[in-house]
């Protein structure tokens, strides 16, 4: 399930993002790509469907290794193989990876997963919404938030 797509028509003058998703769910899948579409997120999106499919992605190991490397990870907290936190793990011990922006998206609106994974560094997280109009909306703050962080890393 690795794909790529890119927004149609970017609701503002800023430079597209790659966007690697971690996604097992095609339904979710289906919904962030058209969310990206119709919301006009200046995203492209590669998907892989678990932690394992990953890590190799982002090492850029076979079959990836042509991949492009993200500016941005939106991962699932439950995924197969390895799950969210696990992959948060693996990045924070690896000197090249740790600090790649993480989008956390979950249906899990539980206090306990959040606040474990904020003890794994990363600022940022949303419980995936149920209607499109709200999956929409999600896109665009995700976009939104990574244009802040990278303004905010400029010297």
């Amino acid at each position: 399930m690795n794909q790529e797509m890119s927004a149609n028509a970017p609701i503002s003058n800023r430079p597209t993002v790659n966007v690697l998703l971690v996604e097992d769910d095609v339904g979710d899948v289906e919904l962030a790509e058209e969310a990206v579409r119709q919301g006009g997120v200046a995203f492209k999106l590669s998907v892989v469907e678990d932690g394992v499919q990953a890590m190799h992605y982002l090492r850029k190991e076979e079959p990836f290794a042509a991949a492009p490397r993200p500016d941005l990870l939106v991962l699932d907290l439950n995924l197969p193989k390895k799950n969210g936190r696990e992959v948060l793990a693996d990045l924070k011990a690896d000197s090249t990876l740790r600090n790649l922006p993480v989008v956390l998206l979950s249906t899990s609106a539980i206090q306990e997963d959040i606040i474990q994974t904020y003890g794994l560094d990363r600022r940022c997280c949303y419980t995936k919404p149920f209607r499109f109009d709200d999956f929409i909306k999600v896109m665009q703050s995700i976009e939104s938030w990574f244009h802040q962080q990278s303004q905010a890393a400029k010297p």
